[in-house]
């Protein structure tokens, strides 16, 4: 089971340093194709631009498939976006190539998130999911500067190549660790289809969207803050952005833990400090050390929202969990994209630079008061669970508890434990 959730963390590892790494070598990027940088700049958008539309398509397309062969053929499609981006002649090729790596990312999140949390033991299924997510954060420390390192040093293909070789890696480890886990009788596109129009996924895919955009308002023009208002040198910035990294590890090792708890008011209490959290840093980063320290906190509860946000819509789409927990990465791209925009709006009308904390600071309150809303229309509905089973054909034959929402454990090591509320 361990070795499990590594190869789960090791593809979330590759996701991250895919998705970031760019951001990092524009210019050299830009250089080498014979663009502008801000043209190049548009290759963000792509592979934005593919996790959107690549998350529910591809776990539609999917949903009959068993999760391990799905995974597998998800993580070859990885590997060969990231090919194609290295071999790339041109910004038209490498634009539809970062589109294309863009496009599995969502649902190798949400098929490995669904894998995860039947994993364990119902009441630790957050806390397998947080370790998968581990994987993405580490990669803001490791991933992301090494990969910066390599495409400044040796060009920009080999950065690619390189989050290639990571999708070999992971590829082969899921093959190895991952355990075969059956689709019911029941799973197709339909069925998950029906459970992305339950309100309460909805809900929780707006709060994604806006709350998660305030945290993006402000790492959008974290770098340009830093130089032009605390005054950290260019080069220092990749460290800076490291500490970042470290503080949304520590805050996903947090999340796990207390989403089993209590999820709902993990995820309110993430918001609020967030919110919080973005105010502080309008008036800290004019101060170096401050400026770092709030830094590191901002990363921290900006992780402490992901968690439950994913479990929340895993457990509200019940039996079909696995298109909400893709588009859950689709809502946090578009997150990127809103947040991002609505930041420079901010700039662009003279506010600052330090304008997109408060931003980001509103978005938070808004996302919050979504949150809130779903928690308020949720008050009296039975307990939400997490479904960790999907082998049951019909849920009337396989017994009350499944009747009910709930999926009998597949090992009898399980049959006497209780699926833990999470609503």
């Amino acid at each position: 089971m361990p070795l499990a959730l590594l190869a789960l963390a090791v593809v979330a590892f590759g996701i991250g340093t895919t998705e970031f790494a760019t951001m990092g070598l524009l210019p050299q990027i830009a250089d080498g194709v014979g663009v502008s940088v801000p043209h190049a700049g548009n290759l963000v958008s792509a592979y934005a631009l593919g996790v959107v539309v690549g998350a529910p398509v591809l776990t539609g397309i999917g949903a009959r498939v068993p999760h391990k062969r799905l995974l597998l053929l998800l993580s070859g499609l990885f590997v060969i976006g990231n090919l194609a981006s290295a071999l790339a002649p041109g910004f038209g090729l490498l634009f539809a190539a970062r589109f294309l790596a863009g496009l599995p990312h969502g649902a190798l999140f949400g098929v490995g998130a669904v894998v995860a949390s039947r994993l364990v033991a119902p009441e630790r299924a957050a806390r397998a999911v947080s370790k998968m997510f581990l994987g993405l954060t580490v990669a803001n420390i490791v991933g992301v500067p090494a990969g910066t390192i390599l495409g400044q040093q040796l060009g920009w293909r080999w950065a690619y190549a390189g989050v290639a070789v990571i999708g070999l890696i992971a590829l082969a480890s899921l093959a190895l660790f991952v355990p075969h886990q059956p689709r019911g009788r029941q799973a197709g596109i339909g069925h998950e289809l029906r459970a992305m129009g339950n309100r309460q996924v909805a809900i929780g895919l707006a709060t994604a969207v806006v709350g998660f955009g305030g945290f993006f308002a402000v790492y959008s023009y974290l770098v340009p803050m830093l130089t032009n208002l605390t005054g950290i040198s260019d080069s220092s910035t990749t460290l800076v952005l490291a500490l970042y990294g470290v503080g949304m590890t520590l805050g996903t090792l947090v999340a796990g833990p207390l989403t089993d708890r209590a999820l709902r008011p993990t995820l309110y209490a993430g918001l609020i400090l967030l919110a919080a959290a973005l105010v502080a840093f309008y008036f800290t980063v004019h101060s170096t050390v401050p400026a770092l320290v709030t830094i590191t906190f901002i990363g921290a509860v900006g992780s402490l929202i992901t968690t439950p946000v994913q479990m929340l819509l895993m457990a509200k789409a019940k039996d079909a969990p696995t298109m909400a927990a893709a588009s859950n990465h689709s809502a946090f791209n578009l997150a990127n994209a809103g947040g991002a925009w609505l930041g420079g709006l901010a700039i662009s009308a003279g506010w600052g630079w330090a304008s997109p904390n408060l931003v980001g600071a509103a978005l938070a309150v808004a996302g919050l008061g979504l949150a809130f809303t779903g928690g308020f229309m949720d008050r009296g509905s039975p307990g939400s669970v997490v479904i960790i089973s999907s082998g049951a054909e019909d849920p009337k034959a396989a017994g009350p508890d499944v009747a009910q929402g709930v999926d009998v454990p597949s090992r009898s090591s399980r049959s006497a434990e209780a699926p833990r509320n999470l609503g």
